[in-house]
């Protein structure tokens, strides 16, 4: 026990002595034995946590895409439960993904923009120097507005170091603990993976790492370019600094497909863990871009004559694949019956790109309407819930901290608020309303979804909008000007909740990235 909460120091986890009081009370009753409501006994399950990267809200076969099949992901919800309401509390990668991993609103502890990723120090030097020329040869560029003056070196961007990850809960239950993929919680010091919980980590710490680095076998691998998104240009930069594959703290050479490679390890992972209860967070960055795609999942995609989507449906599908290949090895070592898989993607689908819109959802990634903030989700976890079920009412990411506590027989540490509730007992009746109320905050883009109703706030752009979700979940009517009375509740509470329960930013917003949403404009900070 000494030694497990000399690690939480050495990670800066500065902890009061109540927290060093619940977990020490966690780690001593680690052998005990989860109960399932109806009375059977279980040995405590392996989880796994798989976070697609963009994976828009009409990617999937099962979400109503009829261009792509997709069933190993399918699976999860023909053999446990597909949410149709599932939100995610950030349009954007990071700070959606600390949320995840915190179980607590971002905004609670500053994370509330991307962080500065440490690119390669010639790409930002010629950034700066050449934006307004590079504007021409990349017109997406003219979307991103970078805040070019910031003192990156003045912040610490990364996930506040007081936070408690899952990997660090589930380490004083004595789970063995992997994350495999993309990390994008900061690499600041103290930040890595294997100083937050996890025993074994090959990942790599920003956004945009690319597929197939450099040489590209042009004869199995198609690259498609996309000069009208903003991201185009770091997109294609080579593997270095936050985008290198590391295997622990050693740099490595990853020659296969990324999307591959990643399966591959978490297969790995699997393997050498089978004996005992294992944590896996499998994260890959698949099917953001770069694009890039084998030739024959390229090949695969039938009657789509747009090249653009061919190759994102080739991207996807190479996913379902590699899902495929956990959920086979779980089979093959006997342990799916007893293994909880939970799927879903960081935030909505990048509509900017051109390869997908979230229909029927309004907008996509880094918007607040629907579009950025519903996401595809699933939960499989045969020894303890009934499978093939559509779970209709709104659930949050957040829910899948306290979920996986539950699962896992570790009560959450007393000395902070968590913001989801344990599922479980929710899917094994089949229904109930997890949350009456959410809360989205990214600067000056806002929104509060209470009951059916939604109110969407953007004091950059000076739009106010009011909808009704349970008759207009495309978002199209604006109700706001015949319903002043209920603009002006949900103003108050979502006033409130940033008042009493938010802090603000840790550091500033580097860009504002220009959106089109419905033909109209949106600026959103990242």
């Amino acid at each position: 026990m000494v030694n497990i909460f000399s690690n939480f120091y050495q990670a800066g986890l500065r902890t009061h002595w109540l927290t060093v009081f619940v977990l020490a009370t966690v780690f001593i009753h680690s052998d005990a034995v989860p109960s399932l409501n109806d009375g059977r006994e279980v040995s405590r399950p392996n989880i796994i946590l798989i976070v697609a990267d963009d994976l828009g809200y009409s990617d999937l076969q099962s979400y109503g895409n009829k261009a792509i099949h997709t069933p190993n992901i399918d699976s999860l919800g023909y053999e446990g439960v597909r949410f149709t309401q599932g939100y995610v509390t950030s349009p954007i990668c990071s700070p959606s993904r600390m949320g995840l991993m915190t179980g607590r609103y971002q905004n609670r502890f500053g994370s509330e923009y991307m962080p500065y990723d440490k690119f390669d120090p010639l790409f930002l030097k010629n950034l700066r120097k050449h934006y307004f020329s590079l504007r021409k040869e990349y017109p997406g560029l003219k979307s991103l507005k970078p805040h070019l003056g910031l003192n990156t070196n003045k912040y610490a961007t990364g996930l506040d170091l007081r936070e408690i990850t899952l990997a660090q809960l589930l380490k004083t239950q004595n789970y063995a603990t992997g994350l495999v993929g993309k990390w994008n919680l900061g690499d600041d010091t103290g930040n890595h993976p294997y100083e937050r919980g996890y025993d074994y980590c090959y990942y790599f710490d920003g956004a945009l790492s690319r597929y197939v680095d450099d040489p590209v076998d042009t004869s199995r691998y198609i690259n498609k370019h996309l000069p009208w998104a903003f991201s185009e240009l770091a997109a294609w930069t080579p593997r270095a600094a936050s985008t290198a594959i590391r295997e622990g703290s050693n740099e490595i050479k990853d020659t296969g497909y990324l999307t591959f490679s990643l399966a591959r390890k978490g297969v790995q992972f699997i393997e050498e863990n089978k004996e005992h209860p294992f944590f896996l967070t499998l994260t890959f960055n698949a099917p953001h871009d770069p694009f890039q795609v084998p030739k024959s999942y390229f090949d695969r995609i039938q009657n789509v004559n747009d090249s653009v989507k061919r190759v994102y449906y080739g991207m996807i599908e190479a996913l379902d694949d590699a899902v495929g290949a956990i959920i086979e090895k779980l089979k093959q070592l006997h342990l799916d019956d007893n293994t909880m898989i939970i799927f879903l993607s960081d935030n909505g689908g990048a509509t900017y790109t051109r390869a997908t819109d979230n229909a029927p959802l309004r907008g996509g990634k880094c918007t607040h309407f629907e579009g950025g903030l519903m996401v595809p989700f699933f939960i499989k976890y045969p020894s303890a819930i009934r499978g093939s079920q559509v779970f209709k009412n709104p659930v949050s990411s957040l829910d899948i901290f306290a979920t996986i506590a539950g699962v896992a027989n570790a009560p959450l540490p007393s000395d902070r608020v968590y913001d989801g509730v344990n599922l479980v007992p929710f899917l094994t009746k089949g229904e109930g309303y997890p949350h009456s109320v959410f809360y989205w905050r990214s600067g000056y883009s806002k929104a509060i979804c209470k009951g059916n109703w939604k109110l969407y706030i953007n004091e950059k752009s000076k739009k106010k909008f009011l909808f009704n979700l349970e008759t207009d979940i495309e978002e199209k009517n604006d109700l706001s000007a015949g319903m002043p009375e209920k603009v002006s509740e949900l103003t108050h509470d979502l006033d409130v909740w940033e008042k009493t329960q938010t802090v603000k930013p840790s550091w500033p917003s580097a860009a504002d990235v220009l959106i089109e949403v419905d033909n109209e404009e949106y600026y959103f900070p990242s």
